[in-house]
């Protein structure tokens, strides 16, 4: 690979087996993801146990195809890096014992990465530059969080939810629904088919100048009465203005901290950013001062390029991991 630093990145924190090879930390030379959705999709939910025996089942042969498809070897590798928290701990387990294992065996750093900062880095694998520091919207089915970047693993937590994340509570609502799973395309999907738009929900949360919390029971149980008390409502007009409750405290939360702090820069990732109303609203928000980022939809999704990428930038400082390392459920 002549003078380029090659690393493989393995992901496995939730319902996604993944692997990549990136070079330099923005190249993708190949990448590969299992999804599990068919596995979880009659518990309307991600089950542990199944979750974790699938990556065992798959991972290998991932590693195998990445290598192929880039025509390398693990030779070529100057370092492998794994997600190792947050998530759930046996899927976790397997990413970070694959990695130990290349680790050792090829005498190649190691490198632990936070899930979310992983996240926030995928705009960077398709040749955007992004200057510190920005604000960082992560929001996912497990996670929603605000963070202020100020480089590579430094992250301050500006806020995060008090109970569900976003994509959780699409998740919930659909269950309700009896929609299906997972529940943000379908919600998406029905929101845009209505017709009379009308604000059914109560907005989430008060504005706030110092605090970016974010909660999604008090509307998911506003869903629930409400169905309860119209049970021939349209599922459509409901799907839209619990969508547009959802993403309307994310989109304030953004931009008030971009106001306050004074950052105009703001990247949005997580599997929840692929979701077209969100884009629609930032945009319609933005100011010509704003610079937005968001990650092709193929890297919203868990994936082992943003493990690999943001490896690259660890392994560039020399932050190395022990083999000794642990998986973390919590951010």
């Amino acid at each position: 690979m002549g003078n380029k630093v090659v690393g493989i990145g393995l992901e496995s924190s939730c319902d996604e087996t993944a692997v990549a090879i990136v070079a330099d930390g923005k190249t993708i030379l190949s990448h590969a993801i299992f999804s599990q959705i068919h596995l979880h999709k009659e518990y309307y939910g991600v089950v542990p146990e199944i979750a974790s025996r699938a990556h065992l089942e798959v991972i290998n042969d991932l590693i195998d195809h990445c290598l192929q498809e880039a025509s390398i070897t693990f030779k070529d590798l100057s370092y492998v890096a794994a997600t190792y928290r947050p998530g759930l701990v046996g899927s976790l387990l397997v990413a970070l014992q694959s990695a130990k294992a290349i680790s050792f065996t090829m005498s190649i750093p190691l490198i632990s990465v936070h899930h979310l900062e992983a996240h926030l880095y995928a705009p960077f694998l398709e040749g955007h530059g992004i200057e510190f520091p920005f604000i960082g919207l992560l929001v996912s089915g497990g996670n929603t969080a605000l963070y202020c970047v100020h480089d590579y693993g430094n992250l301050e937590l500006l806020g995060n939810t008090t109970d569900d994340a976003v994509g959780e509570a699409f998740d919930k609502v659909a269950k309700f629904l009896s929609l299906g799973y997972p529940g943000g395309p379908i919600i998406e999907k029905l929101a845009s088919q209505a017709t009379l738009k009308k604000p059914i929900f109560p907005k989430i949360l008060s504005d706030s100048n110092e605090t970016y919390s974010f909660s999604y029971s008090g509307l998911k149980t506003a869903v629930i009465n409400y169905i309860h008390d119209h049970p021939d409502a349209d599922v459509c007009e409901i799907a839209y203005s619990f969508q547009e409750r959802a993403l309307e405290i994310l989109v304030r939360r953004l931009f008030d901290a971009s106001k306050r702090l004074k950052i105009n820069t703001l990247v949005i990732a997580g599997g929840v950013a692929s979701n077209k109303r969100l884009r629609e609203l930032i945009f319609e928000k933005k100011k010509d001062f704003h610079t937005i980022f968001f990650p092709s939809p193929i890297l919203c999704t868990d994936n082992g390029a943003m493990v690999a990428g943001i490896g690259y930038q660890y392994y560039k400082k020399g932050l190395y991991s022990p083999l000794s390392i642990d998986v973390k459920a919590r951010p």
